[in-house]
This record gives C-alpha cells, structure tokens and sequence, in this order.
C-alpha cells in the first residue's frame, strides 16, 4: 500500500505574520504553526522553555485536599505507603513521592504490584496487607481512579486514600480523601497531557510551597526539586505523553539531570545501556533506558526497577542494573516470537479485511504483549488488542491510531469484559475466555462505524515542502530550539518542491545506502537507513522526504539529509 504524504497547509498570512514578528525565517513560523503555536508569546515560550513557565499546580483539582492531608500526616507522625505501577511511568512516580516524602521526617515505604500474579491497579489483597502494616495514609500513583472498590475496602481497614493519577476518569470516581487528575472534567488545570510522574511532580511542588508557607523549612533543608526532575524525564518520555507545554519543560530540563546524573541507579543504567558521556535525548531514554527498567516488570520483580532508581549504593545498583540487562534480552527474544505468531494468525484467519485485530493465546506473555500491540499497530495502521490467556481469564493490552479513541471505543464493549481503563492511545484490559468471540465482534462494530478505509492507509506527515537551498546551518541551529522531539512535537519532516537530481548512489554497512541529491547547485548528502533495496531502483530524479540533521562522525560535523521516503512520480 502507498504510503500517503500529508502535507501540511499552512495559513500564509498567519505564517508572515509570526515571521515578521519573531525575526524567524518562514519556514520556523510554519513549524510552530504546525504545532499549534500561533502568537509570539507562546513561541517564545516554546523556542525558550522555563521552568517559571510552569503551571501552578494547585489549579489541579483537590489539590489543596491532598496537601491539607500530607500536612497532616506530617505533624501527627503517620505511616504512609506510596501505592504504583509496574511500567517506568508508575515507578518513576512513585520514586518521586517516595524520595520527596522522606525528606520530611515521614515513616514512608512503597508497594509495586506483581504485573503477572496482581495485574493492574489496587488489589484487595494488596490492600489488606498494607492495612495489617499499620499504614495510616495510602497514596496511589499512575493509578486508582477507576478503583472504587479497593478504596472503600482501605477506608473500612482504616486507610484514607489520596489518588495522583492521569489515565481517562470513569463516570464513578472511588471515594478517595482527594483524586488529583487533570483529566477530571471540571479540574482547571491547563495541560491535560501530563503522565502520572508529571502530576506526581505537581503534588510534590504544591506541598514545597505549602511547607515554606508553614515554615517547615527553617528546620531542615528544602528539597531542589530540579534533582527529581531525571524521574520526571523518565517517567514522560517511556509513557509516550506529548511534549508540549509543561511535559516539554520538564523533559528538557529532565534530560539535562539524566545526562549529569550522580543517582547510583541512573549511572548504572547508562552504563549497561552503553551510554557515554555527551548529551542525552529522548531517543537514548526511549530505546536504551526505559527499556531496561521496563524489563523489571514484564519479566521478572517490578521492585528490582524500584531498587534500582532507589538505589545509595553503587554496587547495589551496578548489580540491578545487570539483571535488568538481562532481562531486557530475555524480552526481546519473547517480543520476537510473539509478534511473528501474532503476524501469522493475522494472515492465517485473513484479518486484514477487517479494521481491528483482537488476538489471544494461551502462550503469550502477558509483559510483552503490550509492545507488540504497538509494533502491529503501527505496521498495519488498526487498533490492535493482544490478550494472553491464563486459564479462564486473560490479560489484554490495546493500542490505537490517531483517528480512534481507545479508551473511548471500549466503552460500548464494557459489558464483555472484566474491565478496563487507559486513554486515546493504550489501554488495559480484563477478560474471561468465554467472552472473547462476543468482544471482538463489538469492538469490530465499533472500529467500523468510527473508521473509514482511509483511516487505515499509513502516512506521514510533512511540516513543509521545500527547496534545497532553504536547508542551511543557520535552519540547523534554529531547529535545534525545537528540542526535545516526541509525541505531538516530532522531528521537522521536510519534502522537496520539486525532483531532485540523484547521484552517486552507494551501500552503506549491511541494509542502508548512501546518495547525493542535487538541485539548482545545491547538493546536500542523504542517507536511508534500512533502505538498502533503494541502491538499485533509485530513478536520476525523485522527491523526497527527510529530516535535516547533523552527522557527528569522528569530530567532523556534516549536514546531511535523513531520508524517509521517496516519490518517483512526478505529481508527488
């Protein structure tokens, strides 16, 4: 299937405006159309990100609840236990609240639910055991919005129950002390794209505030909250939140904590992630980082990846970082095997007609399936269900396309199943074997009455089409204000006005090639990567899309084009 170019359409009146008044050629002001800024004061904002540009984290709803309680719990000496989640989101969260915490003075310890024996979210049990503990005041992190049932069991044992959670809010919310969740439909809150760290990290700077307000401070040190802002970075990049706005504040700054890191557990995961010196972006925690960590609670103790960011000692933490190495090639090997078996039902059942896969298997595992629901997903361009089945109940993990709301397409199917939560994108889900025919049928239904074919075509979107001559050095540094890159906020991808010359066509390594393309004297150095079968079929003229970079190779930098797709016909 072809590949469709999408080529943004920029208002031209509205682009020299912006570009008159910034001082920034067109091209920049294009770019910040695109992503949704359109005045200089949020341009400003963008191309120079602050940390005063931080939204008052009391504008989150029941905030000043949440902080009125832990005031509490501090003067009266409770016990407090941050409840959270397996996945680096949950972990880093809870890290965040565990580390702030103890800085107070306050008896304070975590539990990370077991991914494979406990699933998601409280569980009864869980409670029980951590009310037999004493515990005085239970805090959940990147969950417990959608467990009401849990939070009443905490409130009979004894326990308040404060929520700090960003994932879609049921129509019933659970009884809790206070639920801070910007997705609330009546919290004032400006961003509603924060991941559970991003909204941890609003409690804790609320209860900073609160604390110097009481003077609290004059007694011990005030915590930098600067320092937590590796988790913050962490938590945002490896939950695929949009870095806009305050998530893109706190990852650049974030970043720039990971790559200057003292934290044991951090310094021993670079090195097992073979990370050197130098700058870190998204890209190294993405595929190198949060890997690893997210390794501890598909295929083995999700509290080894707890230890790890907890970690004081060195030792301690090159030897966690170690198994989590390990682990990490144990789960690529599983995810192998499971997308190829994943890919042979779709063709074996002849899926491919339809506009939702929902596959299962009594074989699978449950840590993987989630990352193999993605992999399909961006492969085929359909919302994709994986369940692995355990006797009679399975375990599902969803995800989904721009143009379908998952979580919301779940709804209509919630009486087939045995839950669910998440958002737009992913979603969990909870399901008894006899009821998966009649599931897939209703989510079937619903994917087709919300999807049309073209939907389902895969494309790319280009910020704007351009001549050569407008890729220079002085665009290269002006881009470079457009970091960090991720969801919502991607790499520029350019597209050539016209066909280019191609010449000089060559392999390069084992599946990538090398060409020069030229047009009116300028010629700029591009390079396909995992494009190797383009060295022989290469036309002398093309178009082509491509992200400008810089080539850092052995201290010599060179602009070069990053090649993304090619369109040989002359109407593009």
């Amino acid at each position: 299937m072809r590949t469709k170019w999408d080529i943004f359409q920029c208002p031209i009146q509205l682009r020299d405006q912006l570009s008159a008044q910034l001082g920034v050629v067109p091209l920049i002001a294009q770019l910040l159309i695109k992503r949704g800024i359109t005045t200089p004061e949020k341009a400003e904002r963008f191309l120079s990100p602050s940390l005063r540009d931080l939204a008052d984290p009391f504008l989150l709803k029941d905030m000043e609840r949440a902080v009125e309680r832990i005031v509490r719990a501090v003067r009266d000496e409770e016990t407090i236990l941050v409840y959270g989640d397996y996945d680096v989101d949950g972990m880093t969260s809870c890290a965040l609240m565990v580390e702030f915490l103890g800085s107070l003075g306050v008896k304070t310890s975590y539990y990370i639910p077991h991914r494979l024996q406990e699933g998601y979210g409280l569980n009864s049990e869980a409670v029980k055991r951590i009310a037999g503990e004493g515990v005085n005041l239970l805090i959940c992190v990147d969950c417990g919005v959608s467990d009401l049932e849990e939070i009443d069991l905490a409130r009979q044992l004894g326990m308040d129950t404060i929520v700090v959670d960003h994932h879609e809010v049921p129509e019933r919310l659970p009884d809790a002390c206070a639920i801070i969740n910007p997705m609330q439909p009546d919290c004032a809150y400006p961003f509603k794209g924060l991941a559970g760290v991003g909204v941890a990290f609003n409690f804790v700077m609320a209860l900073r505030r609160r604390l110097r307000e009481l003077e609290f401070w004059l007694k011990r040190p005030e915590p930098n909250l600067l320092r937590h802002l590796d988790l913050v970075a962490l938590g945002t990049i490896a939950d695929v939140a949009p870095l806009l706005d305050v998530n893109r504040i706190c990852v650049k700054y974030g970043l720039k904590e990971v790559e200057h890191t003292d934290r044991p557990g951090l310094v021993a995961l670079k090195k097992v992630s073979r990370l050197g010196a130098g700058d870190v972006s998204v890209g190294h925690v993405a595929f190198r980082l949060t890997p690893r960590l997210n390794a501890a609670g598909r295929m083995t103790d999700p509290s080894k990846g707890m230890e790890l960011l907890l970690a004081r000692d060195n030792y301690q933490a090159r030897k966690i970082a170690e198994e989590l190495d390990q682990a990490n090639q144990q789960r690529q090997r599983t995810e192998e095997k499971t997308l190829r078996e994943a890919k042979e039902m779709i063709v074996a059942q002849n899926l491919l007609k339809r506009k939702s896969f929902v596959l299962s298997s009594d074989q699978w595992h449950p840590g993987v399936i989630g990352i193999v629901a993605s992999r399909l997903t961006e492969e085929f361009c359909r919302p994709t269900i994986l369940i692995a089945f355990d006797g009679d109940k399975g375990k599902g993990s969803a995800r989904s396309i721009g143009q379908f709301h998952l979580y919301d397409g779940l709804k209509p199917c919630g009486e087939y199943l045995l839950g669910f939560g998440g958002h737009k994108y992913a979603a969990g889900i909870t399901i008894s074997r006899e009821q998966i025919r009649t599931f897939d049928e209703a989510f079937e239904k619903v994917v087709q009455e919300s999807l049309g074919n073209e939907d389902l075509s895969s494309s790319i979107a280009i910020d704007a089409e351009v001549d050569l001559a407008e890729i220079t050095p002085q665009l290269m540094r002006d881009l470079s204000l457009f970091t960090p890159h991720g969801v919502s906020n991607p790499r520029p991808l350019f597209a050539s006005r016209n066909q280019v010359a191609v010449n000089n066509v060559r392999p390069v390594g084992a599946d990538s090639v090398k060409f020069d393309v030229e047009e009116g004297g300028v010629t700029h150095e591009t390079i396909g990567f995992g494009m190797a079968d383009l060295e022989q079929s290469l036309p002398s003229a093309v178009k082509i899309a491509f992200h400008p970079r810089i080539n850092d190779w052995d201290g010599s930098k060179k602009l070069q084009l990053e090649l993304r797709a090619v369109e040989t016909r002359s109407d593009g």
